[in-house]
């Protein structure tokens, strides 16, 4: 996972802890403090252990990638507006095979 590692930093240095007392707390390593710190990731037990001892939620640590414009997929509005048309069609139909069946 990505993580924001300015922000575990600063919140560790505001309580005036050392990395080892931050790892410590944790109960992982030192090792995986600094990789959290100086590369930002993390597995999933280790942020929740870091939320928990700097008493942050997870959304206050994660860093959330911005996709870069070549990387967003446009969806035309014809393309929109055929797939809402087949959507209602399927869900009218589904609707009257189901009232066809209990009626029945």
């Amino acid at each position: 996972m990505e993580i924001d590692a300015i922000t575990v930093k600063a919140l560790r240095q505001s309580k005036g802890w050392t990395q080892q007392h931050l790892a410590d707390a944790c109960a992982i390593s030192l090792r995986t403090v600094q990789r959290v710190e100086k590369e930002g990731s993390a597995s999933s037990e280790t942020l929740l252990g870091l939320c928990a001892v700097l008493e942050v939620e997870q959304r206050n640590l994660l860093q959330i990638p911005i996709p870069e414009r070549h990387q967003m997929q446009q969806v035309s509005l014809r393309a929109q507006s055929i797939i809402l048309v087949i959507a209602v069609v399927c869900g009218g139909c589904i609707g009257a095979a189901i009232m066809y069946l209990l009626i029945s």
